[in-house]
């Protein structure tokens, strides 16, 4: 039997697998005080602060829910975590400078080493290395479709979004976009892709069928430097973090065009969104804090403190 066909029929067996009940936790990482602040859901308190490894970052659940991973970039490792009981249980080596990464369904990492131009793939379980993949250099974001077959891993000095084939791991499709593209984000279906570009200020609209930019908006404030993005529950809009402006850049998902404007707290950078759509949460970098931000009225309700730097930010719901 072919790696190939192993892969694919992992993929297919997926629903199978038993989901965790959701803490209803927030996770956010403080890449300046190596820890991770731990918030809970309905109070919007911080519960816990966890000491994970040097200049922890990227963040992400397991698909089943059962376990949490955290890179701790200097430690060029990832951390993995219980939500419930928040004990580690293990860490393993992820390659140079893991920075961000992404959760395959399958339950494997995809993650952006930033010093080594490189993507690697691992297998959390055991933590073996799976994939190598060169891209570009300084690789920042990455994104997986929902049906696991394409992952988009941005590079921030190349300029560009690599779109790599799975399970083959091979780049079908090198995208030029603006200057230091950082994060992406895909539809459900996995035909469209939505990415920011950091120095140019822009969000662009790619069409995933054909590896093409099909749409462009210029974020009109010259101190906005687009950093996450994010789509609500039903598709129809589009959240970006912009940096520098210290605000939510809220966007038609269809035309791009800007509908409104949040303010949240200095430096924002990181995004999640509640599983229904009600509110979405930003790490405000320079402020030590997190937005909790109510999506009907695309206003602030609450200001949660937090560690030093807050970077990056899950939902256990």
């Amino acid at each position: 039997m072919t790696r190939n066909l192993i892969y694919g029929l992992a993929l297919m067996a997926l629903p199978a697998l038993s989901q965790a009940t959701g803490t209803g936790r927030i996770f956010v990482t403080n890449e300046g005080s190596d820890s991770v602040s731990v918030i809970n859901g309905k109070t919007l308190e911080v519960e816990q602060t966890l000491t994970i490894g040097k200049r922890p970052r990227g963040i992400g659940l397991s698909p089943d829910g059962r376990e949490l991973y955290v890179a701790a970039s200097e430690d060029n490792a990832i951390v993995v975590v219980d939500p419930g009981s928040l004990k580690v249980l293990r860490t393993f080596p992820a390659g140079s400078d893991p920075e961000t990464f992404a959760v395959h369904p399958n339950g494997h990492i995809y993650i952006s080493n930033e010093d080594d131009a490189k993507a690697t793939v691992f297998d959390p379980a055991n933590g073996n290395q799976i994939a190598e993949i060169p891209v570009g250099l300084e690789p920042e974001g990455v994104a997986i479709s929902p049906d696991g077959s394409r992952v988009i891993v941005t590079s921030e000095s190349t300029n560009m979004l690599h779109v790599i084939r799975v399970p083959e791991h091979d780049i079908v499709a090198n995208i030029l976009v603006g200057a230091r593209p950082r994060a992406a984000v895909f539809t459900r279906d996995g035909t469209i892709a939505y990415a920011t570009s950091e120095i140019s200020g822009e969000v662009k609209k790619v069409d995933m069928r054909a590896n093409k930019i099909i749409a462009v908006e210029k974020i009109a404030d010259e101190k906005a430097k687009p950093k996450d993005v994010m789509l609500s529950a039903d598709e129809k809009t589009l959240y970006v973090a912009g940096g520098r402006s210290d605000a939510v850049i809220v966007l038609d998902a269809a035309t791009l065009k800007i509908k409104a404007t949040i303010p949240v707290g200095k430096r924002v950078w990181g995004l999640a969104r509640s599983r229904d759509g009600s509110r979405i949460f930003s790490t405000d970098g320079a402020s030590n804090s997190v937005s909790a931000i109510d999506t009907g009225r695309n206003e602030v309700i609450k200001t949660i403190p937090v560690g030093e730097l807050p970077w990056g930010i899950v939902i256990d719901d």
